[in-house]
């Protein structure tokens, strides 16, 4: 797991204020599908192959984290996240 890696300021205020459990962020980057973007930046999402995968590996935990599989975390060059947000379109592919 990513219990090392490090959340921005704003990061941390997000994930308290939306109730993001950190394993959530965790899990997306560990098997979220990548977007590259501009300067570095990288946004992890759960594609329908990444959700089940998902889904498999935390068995009877499942039905609770379900409500997270439509988050995604923005990660920049320095590997920290920057942000974690509730999906409220499909990511586009550039």
């Amino acid at each position: 797991m990513h219990s090392s890696t490090r959340l921005t300021r704003h990061a941390t205020v997000r994930q308290q204020q939306r109730g993001i459990p950190r394993i959530v962020i965790d899990l997306l980057l560990d098997y979220g599908v990548v977007e590259r973007a501009a300067g570095g930046v990288r946004t992890f999402y759960f594609d329908k192959s990444t959700r089940r995968k998902v889904l498999a590996y935390v068995g009877p935990l499942a039905s609770a984290l379900i409500p997270f599989l439509d988050y995604y975390a923005i990660v920049g060059k320095d590997e920290q996240v920057i942000t974690v947000a509730p999906r409220l379109a499909k990511i586009r592919h550039h």
